[in-house]
């Protein structure tokens, strides 16, 4: 990238700094997210990583002497886009003047052509990739105290995403079966995998919201490679079936599903291992449609399921009693009560999702093609696990764990602190780093136990009346004068 600044600049290069190694390719992305050698966390993702990444998926765009737009400056534009208040094109291309500015280099063009064709250039592995390269390395980094009982727990749970409504879109991702054509938008399901200690996303999966095959527990099980063996999953009852377990169970992986509506449970049966804990067998149950012969034929006939039922206290809370089905079934090793704070983990899944679909602004997304929403959404995802990175690495300074920092405040003390992470002199650096963790960890999420709020809105907006028609039929009555 250097080099082909210096071509496009005409007057000679001056001593002016350049952080270490912004020439070679992904450093402008690296230092943008505080990673650099010395602070913790620095082998989550380093510039040989990304390097590698990048050649094995074929990214090798932009690589003409006046190209502004290579691989380097188009990953660092399209997620510093989507981790700010403004997401749009504009704002990326005018984040790429300002870069060039910093560097005392010609400015580009403002125009958004250049920048859009760029950004579709990247493939859509190469982003997951370095989502899962960034997530998986923070959670491998991460103290066991951090952890529950030395442990990696996951937490799994799915979303919607619109998209905009263009007949691309709709053939890929259609809308509510209720609406009528002009009406509605496109909708994504999505399934995400997030860590209980570091909060990072180590799986993702993407569907129609509709369709044969195209439920939650459908995309998760496009996850379950992403499991390790000894990974505890935690869910809501949704994901609690047979098979469910017995899939996770087959490579060493646990589970604590909270206990699935229909599934008959009798604390008078089974071995009684405490007060409302006991151990009882599960039934092979029929082959499901989903399931292949083969598949089924190898599912244990039964399976060996300990319940817990524990009552929530809480004020405001919905439900009084709770009964989780997990395999951990040594009660000397996770007592009831520790089977209880297990399950309440599972509320971070949660806070996760509200910080990547409104944090991040990821319930919709303003893409007119199905490729390049997912390329955004994988986009969200990545940025999502960066700033999650920075936070565990305030969290490892300052003697906290990265659950107690606040998602928002890392993200607007990271864009606060954008230009300095990249324009400061080599003495500089370090200091910058420790000024930047020092404001995150100061916005430490609030401990107020059994707050309760209600579901409304004090603040009115306006209102506008909903369209009845399509837009381009509400366009010409209003021209015609038939309001």
């Amino acid at each position: 990238m250097l080099a082909i600044l210096r071509r496009t600049r005409k007057v000679p290069f001056m001593a002016f700094y350049i952080p270490r190694g912004l020439g070679s390719r992904f450093t402008t992305l690296l230092r943008s997210y505080a990673q650099d050698v010395g602070l913790p966390f620095a082998s989550v993702l380093t510039e040989e990583q990304i390097q590698q990444a990048a050649d094995e998926e074929g990214v090798t765009f932009g690589a003409g002497a006046d190209c502004v737009y290579t691989p380097t400056v188009t990953l660092w534009a399209l997620v510093g886009q989507f981790l700010a208040t403004e997401r749009n094109c504009v704002f990326a291309v005018g984040r790429v003047i300002v870069l060039l500015l910093a560097l005392r280099r010609e400015p580009c063009s403002a125009e958004t052509g250049a920048y859009c064709k760029a950004r579709a250039k990247l493939p859509e592995s190469f982003l997951r990739r370095l989502t899962y390269q960034v997530g998986n390395g923070v959670e491998d980094e991460a103290p066991d105290e951090w952890r529950w009982h030395k442990r990696r727990v996951l937490l799994v749970d799915g979303m919607e995403v619109n998209l905009d409504d263009t007949s691309a879109n709709q053939a890929v991702y259609p809308q509510q079966a209720s609406r009528r054509p002009g009406l509605g938008f496109p909708i994504v399901r999505a399934v995400v995998l997030l860590t209980f200690a570091t909060a990072v996303l180590t799986g993702a999966a993407f569907g129609p919201h509709k369709g044969k095959r195209t439920g939650e527990t459908a995309l998760f099980r496009q996850l379950l490679d992403q499991l390790r063996a000894g990974d505890i999953m935690v869910a809501d009852r949704y994901y609690c079936s047979y098979f469910m377990i017995a899939l996770l169970q087959q490579n060493g992986r646990d589970a604590a599903f909270r206990l699935h509506q229909l599934r008959h449970y009798d604390f008078n049966r089974g071995r009684r291992l405490g007060h409302d804990d006991h151990i009882v067998e599960w039934r092979r149950p029929r082959r499901p449609s989903w399931m292949d012969e083969v598949t089924y034929a190898s599912m244990p006939k039964t399976l060996t399921i300990r319940e817990v039922r524990f009552t929530v206290d809480d004020p405001g809370c919905r439900s009084r009693q709770l009964i989780v089905a997990t395999t951990l079934l040594n009660h000397r090793q996770y007592s009831s009560a520790d089977i209880a704070d297990l399950y309440h983990q599972r509320w971070h899944v949660e806070l996760d999702l509200r910080s990547i679909k409104k944090t991040l602004g990821m319930h919709i997304i303003h893409c007119k093609t199905p490729a390049m929403a997912r390329k955004a959404l994988w986009a969200h995802l990545l940025g999502y696990n960066l700033v999650r990175k920075v936070a565990a690495q305030a969290a490892w300074e300052h003697h906290l764990t990265p659950r107690q920092i606040s998602f928002a405040g890392t993200v607007h003390t990271l864009q606060a602190f954008r230009d300095q992470l990249l324009t400061s002199t080599t003495g500089e650096g370090l200091s910058v780093y420790m000024a930047l963790f020092v404001a995150i960890a100061t916005h430490e999420v609030g401990d107020r136990p059994g707050r309760v709020e209600p579901r409304r809105l004090k603040r009115r907006y306006d209102k506008y009346p909903r369209l009845r028609l399509p837009r381009d039929q509400e366009r010409a009555a209003l021209i015609n004068g038939q309001e």
